[in-house]
């Protein structure tokens, strides 16, 4: 474990930063697909961390910022209820902004290597209420936080309204762009303002519905790495099982580093009744099934979800527990129907006030899906996140912070390391994280 010293961050008051000018969308209002409302208010965010100098960062990220914002007009604007729907006002109000210091370098804050402490995390973004965001708040709070070697870390929250993990490195990377003096984005920015994707599924909305109304719950933060020998041990494993299905495909990396934390993470917590069941919960972007355009940057991302025991999980062969994985991505594609019923729901959005109570969900279907046995995983690999540069070359290390959730989680395949699949975590209680890394010590 890296030593680390404590770190001092000295930050501005958070000031609003506008469009450079005013596109012709001013004053319009874009609508928010059913995918987007069911993730409004929600907030996630990502912290970009730069090991190479550029002059004067925060200013050099708030000017490029400004000049993004011309091409992503809605990002400055704010959520708002108009003729009875979720929509986005384009106000151009601008983001929140906040520039810092910090009185040590990147390799004493411990931020370059795993494992990083969270405390710090949360002094290098700028904060939000307790119940996130609200309609009036900025849709984007940035803070960039100069280091005293001269590296830098830009963290960005963002309501999950204005863009899924793909779209918001598609921003991310525009901004770099501009900053380097690019004269425009290298893809040109598209929302889904035409009403043109297909309705969000309806478990997936209850889903989503559901987990709204459930408290978070304290688990003990991890930050940790699946080697890389052990992740291609088990795709060259998984392609030589003499059971695979060709129709399955190869094991993705992702696959691969699911299966290791789903079978670990089982067998840590392991109820005393092994019928109990084991819900995985992972997220699959679905832009190419849902027909999204080139350049679109609002959510299009769906659940998919395998529900098979905990003695399945636990006690099967790592090849079974991959293609439980395979088999639960397989009925994605035709999930994207219209429903024109649909279009008619819930207009609060994830976070919103006026949910039904249970989301759609019973109460018993609730506990199975988001209980301690079940395990919600988010992909960060090949979104694009690692490909930011402000001018001082791609990111060291990008990073996320692990905000309290009701249900067990972890963010897994972050870029930029060299060595394996970085993988941030909430999703053990404190009681089982030797018995968790034990089981993890046995596949490394």
């Amino acid at each position: 474990m890296p030593m680390t010293m404590a770190v001092v961050v000295t930050k501005s008051s958070p000031v609003l930063v506008g469009p450079s000018n005013a596109p012709p969308a001013a004053g319009q209002y874009i609508n928010l697909s059913s995918f987007d409302r069911a993730l409004a208010f929600f907030p996630v965010t990502s912290f970009h961390v730069f090991d190479r100098a550029i002059p004067r960062p925060a200013e050099t990220v708030r000017a490029a910022l400004s000049r993004a914002l011309v091409h992503y007009f809605p990002v400055a604007g704010r959520v708002a209820v108009a003729g009875g729907r979720l929509r986005i006002a384009c106000t151009g109000e601008g983001v929140a902004f906040v520039a810092a210091s910090a009185d040590r370098s990147l390799a004493d804050s411990g931020l370059l290597d795993p494992p990083s402490g969270s405390p710090l995390l949360d002094e290098l973004a700028v904060g939000l209420a307790a119940e996130g965001f609200h309609p009036s708040d900025p849709l984007l709070l940035v803070q960039v936080t100069e280091f005293a070697c001269g590296g830098f870390v830009v963290a960005v929250t963002r309501n999950h309204a204005v863009a899924d993990g793909t779209g918001f490195a598609q921003f991310m990377r525009a901004v770099g762009e501009l900053a380097r003096g690019l004269p425009r984005p290298s893809v040109l920015p598209v929302s889904c303002g035409d009403d043109s994707l297909p309705e969000l599924p309806p478990l997936v909305a209850a889903m989503e519905n559901a987990l709204v109304l459930l408290e978070p719950r304290d688990f003990a933060f991890l930050d940790i790495t699946i080697p890389s020998r052990c992740v291609d041990r088990i795709k060259a494993g998984f392609a030589g099982h003499a059971a695979a299905a060709p129709a399955d495909g190869p094991c993705t990396v992702f696959e691969a580093v699911m299966a290791v934390l789903w079978q670990c993470r089982t067998r840590a917590v392991m109820p005393d009744d092994p019928s109990t069941p084991a819900p995985l919960i992972f997220a699959a972007n679905v832009r190419k099934h849902a027909g999204a355009k080139h350049g679109y940057y609002g959510n299009c991302i769906t659940s998919a979800v395998a529900v098979p025991t905990c003695g399945e999980v636990a006690d099967g062969d790592i090849n079974d527990v991959v293609r439980l994985i395979k088999r639960a991505k397989q009925p994605i594609p035709h999930q994207f129907k219209r429903n024109s019923a649909a279009a008619a729901g819930d207009e609060e959005g994830r976070g919103g006030k006026h949910k039904q109570e249970g989301g759609g969900l019973s109460a018993e279907q609730v506990e199975v899906m988001f209980g301690y046995n079940a395990f919600d995983v988010t992909s960060w690999r090949n979104l694009g996140a690692d490909a930011v540069d402000f001018g001082g070359g791609r990111p060291a290390r990008v990073m996320c912070r692990m905000d309290r959730m009701p249900v067990p989680h972890c963010v897994a395949c972050l870029p930029c390391r060299k060595d394996g699949a970085n993988v941030l975590a909430r999703c053990v209680r404190e009681e089982h994280v030797d018995a968790f890394l034990g089981e993890l010590a046995k596949f490394i």
